[in-house]
């Protein structure tokens, strides 16, 4: 696989085939590609809802902008990523007792307590306010959000990162809050329809030589 001619050729789709739904492994797959995305201090402040029942979708529809409501509708899959409301002192002994139990440390209580700490550091100078640290948690949901649109592409399905919704309605309409959780971006993903017309239109972006330097 040529990752320069993926990314030449995926494309955010806006019409899905309704009547092709995901394979249990290409679910699995994408599973994977979103659980093992990477996040800064590997915080993992995230939890991702797979849509794929009808009445899951019931639940998102009406919590979205009207120009998303179709593609949530007529796509097998839609993903919400949501991230803690806060980075708690809970989240971060479960990161590093994962870690421990998957052999990062190797049995050395010294790197394991360097780890903690470390990471420690790192998140509380992104959590000088409530809203600093929503930020940054935000930014790990978009890595997040990344690793789908290729991963999407490298199974040759199409996808579409959606901002379009109103994210007071889906946080109650998946009960969020009651959880500790604030939805954050949303994805739809699948085959595209016929009546998916950016996928005739040819690609556009600025010249490499204004967005690129190499030093």
């Amino acid at each position: 696989m040529n990752i320069a001619e993926l990314v030449r050729s995926r494309h955010t789709c806006k019409a899905y085939d309704a009547q092709r739904p995901l394979s249990e492994e290409q679910l699995a797959q994408l599973q994977e590609i979103l659980r093992y995305s990477p996040s800064s201090v590997n915080s993992q402040p995230w939890h991702f809802f797979l849509v794929t029942s009808e009445a899951g979708k019931d639940k998102l529809v009406p919590a979205l902008t009207e120009h998303n409501m179709e593609k949530v509708r007529s796509a097998p899959l839609t993903v919400v990523i949501a991230t803690k409301t806060e980075l708690d002192d809970d989240h971060l002994q479960a990161l590093l007792a994962q870690e421990d139990l998957d052999g990062r440390f190797g049995g050395n209580e010294e790197a394991k307590k360097g780890a903690d700490g470390a990471r420690r550091y790192y998140v509380g100078l992104n959590s000088t306010s409530a809203q600093k640290q929503q930020e940054w948690m935000a930014r790990q949901a978009y890595i997040a959000l990344g690793f789908l649109l290729m991963g999407a592409a490298t199974l040759d399905l199409d996808a579409t990162p959606i901002e379009g919704f109103f994210p007071e309605k889906l946080d109650a309409a998946l009960g969020l809050t009651e959880l500790g959780l604030k939805s954050v971006v949303v994805a739809s993903v699948g085959y595209g329809s016929e009546q998916d017309f950016n996928a005739a239109l040819p690609k556009s972006r600025l010249p490499a030589e204004q967005v690129l330097t190499r030093l």
